[in-house]
């Protein structure tokens, strides 16, 4: 009885922790139950710990069966801690786990359906055994208890989303004045977004929504806690992973300028194809006003070739039959000097300390917004000057003993990883290391645009340090065809040791570009 008491105790404290970490992961899916089991699916399914788990079950029903409680219970609640402990440590997402009010009723609610079914489990079998083991049952399968919580709550957190939702609108019919600036794209849009809101501050009072918010309930959230009567311009960064999520937010707060930084191939998990991606993404274009204004780029012949029907300007850094372009991009060590050209006529010269032909992109879309909204060439000059590298993105950082970083680590894309690797390649003077676990999101195109990310490798890096061994398989093969020396490549176990063993390898004035990271739930 004392043993059963106390293992039931073990049981519950062990769900407690693990339905916090599924729970973190479930957060990162969007609370979204068919994003969730496509994650699962791909590959958490099958983990360590889950399989560690499994197989306890089948000791403690062995246990039962043999009707022997001492060791063929002890011995799988000692391997689950194992593996419980060992996962703790491996599990470093970028992003902590927001313990938000729907985080909570979520946990909660899983929790009681978790402490029903153990009552039910008694009740039925009037057995401690078969009671503690229903229950041990159901932690392991914790994130089918997720799922089935998540469909029980979803009446109430529509209704509560909706009171949200219908808050924000009102908090914006009572900004009349406010100019909404929404910006969206494969990528490209975080890094517009920062430069816009420095560029734009030399004049005007901005709120851009903050890190990642850029789902629905993201800028919700942000207008309800951040929108203040002083703002004069806010910059709604918009992002999608499946069809109608743009449309959703433009619904709530109706930009009357749209910049579309790249339609590309990404989140294929989820969109399915190309097109799928373009129609989402210009679901901002759709929603802008008849005098509005669309920023598109033109360097993206999808976006060129998409009919246009509202006032609209194209930007670009090689192409100058576009309205805006760039000429003459000179890199250094300080930065990138530029000429803007509106058509065949220069009108600035622009100087900004950031490195990356994307990075000129995204500045041109900004200073092409900032002058529809009359800022001077003096106060854009002075804007693009000061801007900062976005974290994670094309990032120049000291690393130790004199090694310099560049941190490109967040939510690598096959166009952006050829850009980094350009300017890595520029680097000539030193030894040339990368680390990456290879491009996510991308379904079935995922192995081809690995396969090219491993040409381009070879033919920048001098030593190519791979983030697990399945999952780069497509990179390593890509390696081999472009005849990379072998004794080049390291298979890296996870990014601790990738990066120790970069450093074991890197001298002063080495260069390491961090390419792209695994997602946050992994």
């Amino acid at each position: 009885m004392i043993l059963t008491i106390a293992i039931f105790l073990f049981v519950i404290v062990y769900a407690a922790l693990k339905f916090k970490v599924e729970l973190h992961k479930f957060q990162q899916n969007s609370y979204r139950n068919e994003r969730f089991w496509k994650f699962l699916k791909g590959g958490d399914l099958f983990s360590k710990i889950r399989i560690a788990e499994f197989f306890s079950l089948l000791i403690a029903c062995a246990g039962l069966f043999f009707e022997e409680k001492f060791p063929y219970f002890l011995a799988p609640f000692a391997l689950i801690l194992l593996y419980y402990v060992y996962y703790n440590k491996t599990y470093k997402p970028k992003v902590k786990f927001n313990f938000t009010a729907r985080a909570k009723r979520l946990y909660f609610t899983t929790f009681g359906l978790f402490f029903v079914i153990g009552e039910l489990g008694f009740l039925f079998s009037k057995s401690e055994n078969a009671a503690l083991l229903t229950t041990l049952g159901f932690t392991v399968f914790s994130f089918l208890m997720l799922m089935l919580s998540n469909i029980v709550l979803k009446p109430v957190e529509n209704h509560i989303n909706n009171w949200y939702i219908n808050d924000a609108k009102r908090i914006l019919s009572e900004h009349k004045d406010l100019i909404i600036v929404g910006i969206t794209g494969s990528y490209g849009k975080t890094s517009t977004k920062h430069f816009l809101e420095k560029i734009l501050s030399e004049k005007y009072n901005v709120l851009m929504t903050p890190g990642s918010f850029n789902t629905t309930m993201g800028v919700v959230r942000t207008i309800r806690e951040y929108l203040k009567p002083t703002h004069q311009v806010f910059i709604c960064e918009m992002g999608a992973k499946q069809i109608n999520d743009i449309k959703e937010i433009c619904d709530i707060v109706h930009p009357t300028i749209g910049i579309l930084s790249s339609v590309a191939e990404q989140h294929l998990d989820t969109f399915k194809n190309i097109e799928n991606v373009r129609k989402t993404k210009f679901e901002l274009i759709d929603s802008l006003p008849d005098d509005g204004l669309a920023i598109l780029n033109g360097d993206y012949e999808i976006i060129k070739n998409t009919p246009k029907y509202k006032p609209t300007e194209y930007f670009s850094t090689d192409n100058d039959t576009n309205d805006y372009s760039a000429k003459n991009i000179k890199f250094s060590p300080q930065g990138t000097d530029f000429e803007l050209y509106h058509f065949n006529e220069k009108i600035a010269d622009l100087s900004t300390p950031l490195l990356g032909i994307y990075n000129i992109s995204n500045i041109i879309s900004a200073v092409v917004c900032a002058l529809r909204l009359g800022l001077t060439l003096q106060q854009i000059k002075f804007g693009v000057h000061k801007l900062q590298a976005v974290e994670h993105r094309m990032e120049i950082k000291a690393g130790p003993n004199g090694v310099v970083i560049i941190d490109d680590a967040f939510n690598s894309n096959p166009k952006g990883a050829k850009m980094a690797l350009e300017i890595l390649s520029q680097f000539t003077d030193c030894k040339r290391i990368i680390i990456t676990p290879g491009i996510i999101e991308l379904a079935d195109r995922a192995d081809y645009y690995n396969g090219e990310l491993g040409k381009q490798i070879a033919a920048a890096a001098d030593f190519a340090i791979l983030v697990g061994k399945e999952q780069t398989k497509a990179i390593y093969d890509g390696l081999k065809s472009a005849n990379y020396p072998e004794d080049k490549i390291y298979i890296a176990t996870g990014l601790q040791d990738a990066a120790t063993f970069a450093y074991s390898q890197a001298t002063s004035g080495d260069v390491i570009l961090f390419e792209n990271d695994l997602p946050d739930y992994h």
